[in-house]
């Protein structure tokens, strides 16, 4: 007889590789897996019992925004209340390394809006281990962005590197590696990223290929000129050697909608050829980013101060207007691929005036300023000097339950772990911030029954686990760290609306990360063991 810090009794162990439940207790000391079978004669000091539930591996978030809101509380409620354990941020931009000019900047910007904290670092690792160091429930990971090493080296200048420069980028790129980056990453349709030329994105995908690293790209073109940006992404992958992952898979706008079976048939072309190719999604028909996503990305070389200067001036305003109303293959048009001004929520403001149309459509906020709509976001970009957080609804669901059966796609929120308190009620996040891991189990395992629950299981732990390379997690084995989500499979639901979206996930009865209980019979505990999940590259070895 043995007693354990922690044993999970008579749970339906789902172990994240895809293989049928098996009911199974679990023993837990420290921060590890020790045991797993009939332990009916051991002990814990907590026992958790989870008969009638699903006890998995701690699901992987593929794409989060995170670290911002994770700085102010670091509970990443809306998060871990889904049976997240592990955050893995840097869509293209990343948090290190930063140099004097970068950290000024995000200093201004940082005074206008809620979330307020100390950057006390420089380079990667040193903002990944503050992050921890302040303390927070899940483990986090991160890419290096592309767009903060150019950044690093070219502020917001519409131009190529140096040969110099792109030695230090490349040069950075490797101590991210060193300091446990798990790859680089790419968001090609938003500036200074957009400026980027195919031969830059190979060079620096070519050091992180050396340290065993993921290319995670936002394709250059999700809609009018998909096929042109996967191309582009082949190609990357092809020269530099490395693997590669595809950001939030979709295919946006109704009139390219039927280029995702193309796309697909690509892609598994691909993997049948030897290349390592992945991708994630989230399960909405909407995604969400700033309502300057609509203005032309050479309005945006020098900054958010010279763009709101190019708004305001009468020849480039005019500029700026006509190309927002005309289809383009140069750059990705949100407004044109949602449609009509009905289909663009706006739900973040910097400023109290303009909060009172969180929430409200475009279509909306125009007729109450008595504006066309394509004039409102220029003015309002430059009133608010931010760049408004704004939904997009250009996606078929149709297409979303397509995705949904790929089983080389796990998922992420693309949000931030927010609470539905303080600071985070000034603005309205897409519901996935919410909902997003809840609403795949509910809606589209139980409800739909697109995708059987072990399989759901896979791709929300042990898929993304492996395709990060990151060691001893994703899976539930002796010897792996105990970051494990009981939630009862019938009852598992989200309940955030794109008009409503504070509202957390039900159905999760216990989460512990690292071996701690961070979620306990529904409640967040307090407590804060998360750690920094280092990739493949780390000086460190082991994470």
């Amino acid at each position: 007889m043995t007693t354990y810090d922690v044993l999970v009794r008579g749970g339906m162990v789902y172990d994240g590789s895809g293989a049928p439940p098996v009911e199974a207790d679990i023993a837990v000391d420290g921060d590890r897996i020790v045991k797993i079978g009939r332990l009916a004669l051991d002990h814990g000091r907590n026992e958790i019992d989870a008969r009638g539930r699903a006890v998995a591996p701690g699901f992987i978030n593929m794409l989060s925004w995170a670290t911002e809101a994770l700085l102010h509380d670091g509970r990443g409620k809306s998060d871990v209340h889904q049976g997240v354990t592990l955050e893995v941020v840097g869509e293209g931009f990343s948090y290190g390394p930063l140099n004097d000019a970068m950290k000024a900047y995000f200093r201004e910007m940082m005074a206008a809006q809620e979330l307020q904290y100390e950057i006390d670092w420089t380079t990667l690792g040193e903002h990944l281990d503050s992050v921890v160091r302040r303390g927070i429930s899940p483990n986090i990971a991160s890419f290096v962005g592309m767009t903060t090493l150019r950044l690093h080296q070219m502020s917001y200048e519409d131009r190529s590197p140096t040969a110099s420069e792109l030695e230090t980028m490349q040069a950075l790129t490797r101590q991210a590696m060193l300091d446990g980056a798990v790859g680089v990453s790419s968001a090609l349709i938003y500036p200074p990223a957009a400026y980027s030329k195919t031969d830059e994105l190979i060079a620096l995908a070519r050091v992180a290929a050396e340290y065993g690293g993921l290319y995670i790209s936002h394709l250059r073109s999700e809609g009018n000129t998909l096929a042109e940006a996967f191309d582009e992404f082949l190609t990357i992958l092809k020269e530099s050697g490395i693997r590669g992952e595809i950001y939030h898979l979709k295919v946006m706008g109704q009139r390219n909608w039927d280029k995702l079976d193309w796309l697909i048939e690509r892609i598994e072309d691909a993997r049948r050829s030897g290349l390592e190719v992945t991708a994630d999604m989230y399960p909405y028909p909407a995604g969400a980013t700033g309502l300057d996503s609509s203005v032309p990305p050479w309005a945006h070389e020098g900054g958010r101060a010279a763009l709101n200067a190019r708004l305001v001036a009468p020849e480039t305003r005019a500029r700026i207007l006509k190309e927002m109303g005309e289809e383009s293959t140069a750059w990705e048009n949100m407004r044109r691929l949602a449609g009509g001004a009905d289909k663009v929520l706006l739900c973040g403001f910097a400023t109290e005036p303009l909060r009172k149309y969180t929430g409200w459509t475009l279509a909306a906020v125009a007729a109450d300023r008595n504006q066309p709509p394509e004039e409102a976001i220029l003015d309002l970009l430059v009133e608010d000097n931010s760049r408004i957080d704004t939904v997009y609804f250009t996606i078929s669901e149709a297409n979303l339950r397509r995705q949904m059966a790929l089983p080389w796609v796990s998922f992420c929120s693309d949000e931030q772990a927010t609470a539905p308190e303080g600071a985070f009620l000034k603005i309205n996040p897409h519901p996935r911030a919410y909902g997003a891991f809840a609403r795949v189990l509910g809606e589209y395992v139980r409800e739909q029954q697109i995708i059987t629950l072990e399989d759901a299981i896979r791709r929300l732990t042990g898929l993304p686990a492996s395709v990060l390379r990151i060691r001893q997690r994703g899976l539930i084995q002796p010897n792996y760290y105990a970051d494990l989500v009981v939630f009862d499979p019938a009852t598992i639901q989200d309940h955030a609306t794109f008009t409503q979206p504070h509202q957390l996930a039900t159905g999760v009865q216990h989460v512990l990360v690292n071996g701690t209980p961070v979620i306990s019979e529904g409640e967040h505990t307090g407590a804060l063991p998360g750690r920094v999940v280092r990739g493949p590259g780390w000086a460190g070895g082991q994470s």
